[in-house]
């Protein structure tokens, strides 16, 4: 099958949809139509090009790389980083038609492999596909040795001979591979807490400044998205930051201080509760009486009669 090109921003783009295109690109035998692992050293030297996959991908990079694209942003990874793309993520280097011998090795698994699986039902929960490339999962010597073993025990069993049982002890070991990777983003996360803190101060600031502003009546109801955009944080990632160090979901965080705000406003014998609404972002006040009520156990009518 022919690659299939599209241009972006009038910078050409490659798509691979199957396992098996990406290995011929590669010079690289398929000893498995669904699943790949590459050693890069081993490979041709490639084109150096935008790409987008059909398949997850995740690249260990062994090299300093300069520049790369992934989505909508660039950045120079550093050695030892571990890299994860999502089926129809767009990633590569725009400067086509440099050749360069790549270094590191890939591990390329396509969807329909997990059908049926157990790892298919909770694929979405290793939210790290969908991260920012500047939240990129850097691993410390140790972990990069127990990522390569993973490697190597997912290769030695593509090697084998297909029968009944390859298809569950491939899937088995991928999903050990990513919640190894789970655990290495967990230290991630509190090697860089004083990094973290930065963040929550600033998520705190914008919230603040985002209720006692126009922004809910101009923009809505404060969103996750809306700030992790902000903090230049994929929403996936800041939500998983968020949650690791307060212990609560960011949408939670910005609930508890939408009513702490409400609060406030509903002793303002000038507003009533439809307008404190709609100051808040909130499209309908009964939306607003029925958060309220949840969080607090009571509407906002009985917290005032109460107080």
């Amino acid at each position: 099958m022919a690659i299939k090109i599209y241009f972006m921003k009038n910078k050409e783009v490659e798509i691979y949809n199957t396992v098996s295109e990406y290995n011929k690109m590669l010079n690289h035998e398929t000893l498995h139509p669904l699943v790949s692992v590459i050693d890069f050293s081993k490979s041709d030297p490639i084109c150096q090009h935008l790409r987008q996959f059909g398949f997850y991908t995740v690249f260990l990079k062994d090299v300093m790389c300069g520049d790369m694209q992934y989505g909508k942003h660039s950045y120079d990874y550093q050695e030892g980083t571990l890299v994860f793309i999502a089926p129809g993520q767009t990633y590569g280097i725009s400067n086509a038609g440099t050749y360069i011998q790549p270094a590191g090795f890939a591990l390329i698994f396509h969807p329909d492999l997990l059908k049926g699986t157990n790892l298919g039902k909770n694929i979405k929960d290793y939210n790290f596909f969908s991260y920012e490339v500047h939240e990129a999962l850097h691993l410390s010597e140790k972990e990069r040795e127990i990522i390569l073993e993973c490697f190597k025990n997912i290769k030695h069993e593509l090697e084998q001979t297909i029968d009944k049982h390859s298809k569950s002890l491939i899937v088995n070991n991928i999903e050990l591979f990513l919640n190894y990777c789970m655990r290495f983003y967990d230290r991630q996360f509190i090697t860089r807490d004083h990094i973290n803190q930065g963040v929550i101060g600033k998520f705190e600031s914008l919230l603040n400044d985002y209720l006692t502003s126009e922004k809910p009546k101009n923009i809505g109801f404060p969103m996750v998205h809306y700030f992790a955009e902000q903090l230049n944080l994929s929403a996936n990632y800041f939500g998983d930051l968020i949650k690791k160090e307060l212990g609560v979901s960011a949408q939670e965080f910005i609930h508890n201080k939408l009513i702490d705000v409400a609060k406030d406003q509903i002793f303002d014998s000038a507003k009533s509760i439809s307008e404190i609404s709609y100051n808040l972002g909130f499209k309908y006040p009964q939306h607003f009486t029925r958060l309220f009520k949840s969080k607090v156990g009571v509407s906002p009518s009985e917290y005032k009669s109460l107080n």
